[in-house]
């Protein structure tokens, strides 16, 4: 393939992968607006409503520090460059995947958790996370975080939307 035509069809996955969860700017933004399950008022068990509230994965419980870390901020503000801009902004607007804004306020931690470190499990089992596929028709890729990385990443959501 010559480099015209490698160009060509790298600038068209570009642009398909760019836009393949919405439109132009003309669009109402598409944001994570699905809120955290409640538990409902009949005879199932609370703990099942609590569990799944916190996804499918490791992480049953998750210690927020009051105030936040900055370090941990910081850190997580920079893997969110590295790995997580290319698909989600920090405002509400859509861009490949939903804007983060407000995410701290819907999802629990542990789901937050859960799901940037066991996103492949997530995304198969978890009802939340596959409304949010449906609504992005793009399939979010593991990004492999640790597990320190990905708690660093729940920090700079926080800090995000206002947490202190």
């Amino acid at each position: 393939m010559n480099k015209r035509n490698l160009l060509a069809v790298a600038i068209s996955a570009s642009m398909l992968l760019m836009y393949s969860c919405g439109g132009g700017n003309n669009e109402k933004p598409v944001t994570d607006e699905t809120p955290n399950p409640q538990p409902a008022a009949t005879t199932e068990a609370p703990a099942a409503d609590a569990s799944a509230a916190k996804g499918v994965g490791k992480f049953k419980t998750v210690e927020l520090t009051h105030p936040l870390d900055e370090k941990m901020v910081k850190a997580g503000q920079s893997i969110y460059d590295v790995k997580c801009s290319s698909c989600h902004k920090t405002t509400d607007e859509k861009l490949v995947g939903p804007g983060w804004k407000g995410v701290t306020d819907r999802r629990a931690p542990e789901w937050i958790m859960n799901f940037v470190t066991n996103t492949d499990e997530m995304l198969d089992k978890d009802a939340e996370a596959k409304a949010l596929m449906e609504v992005c028709m793009v399939r979010m890729p593991n990004q492999n975080l640790k597990d320190d990385e990905a708690r660093s990443v729940l920090e700079f959501m926080r800090k995000n939307d206002g947490k202190n």
